[in-house]
């Protein structure tokens, strides 16, 4: 049966996640390692994994499969989780995929370097999240849900 799975630390798009979640009448795992209130939702549970490096990513790629859906900025959990054939979203609604996932790890991985590479620690953070970035994800998380019911 679909799932769907979101990385919840610092996620934006929680509410519409338990929106969508909610509407196809799937089980939504929160992850994170606290700091969540637990929703009413009955479909909603609220996942509280130790501290540790990678230990919410470590249980969602654990779990998930085909027919799951996952949402997450994390690449490398998001890599691991296109492994094993869920659908994959970033919050901004851009999909992660078995064609695209390469390219995207090895941005991420050049972009460490350049960090690391600038000795005064200067630049930007992301930018800002967007009512269109908002808008998109629940198109997209909309989009998938319903392939993944298939």
């Amino acid at each position: 049966m679909t799932a769907l799975y979101v990385d919840a630390d610092a996620c934006p798009v929680k509410t519409e996640a338990e929106r969508v979640a909610t509407r196809h009448g799937v089980r939504l795992y929160l992850v994170s390692n606290g700091g969540l209130r637990p929703p009413a939702n009955p479909l909603v549970e609220t996942v509280i994994v130790p501290e540790g490096p990678d230990v919410a990513d470590m249980w969602i790629a654990e779990r998930c499969g085909p027919g799951d859906v996952v949402v997450t900025g994390d690449i490398p959990l998001a890599a691991k989780c296109v492994a094993t054939g869920a659908r994959v979203l970033r919050h901004n609604g851009e999909r992660f995929t078995e064609a695209n996932i390469g390219q995207q790890l090895a941005m991420r991985d050049l972009m460490a370097d350049l960090r690391a590479a600038n000795p005064l620690g200067q630049g930007g953070g992301g930018r800002a999240f967007t009512k269109a970035d908002r808008s998109r994800f629940l198109d997209a998380l909309e989009r998938e849900m319903r392939q993944a019911k298939r």
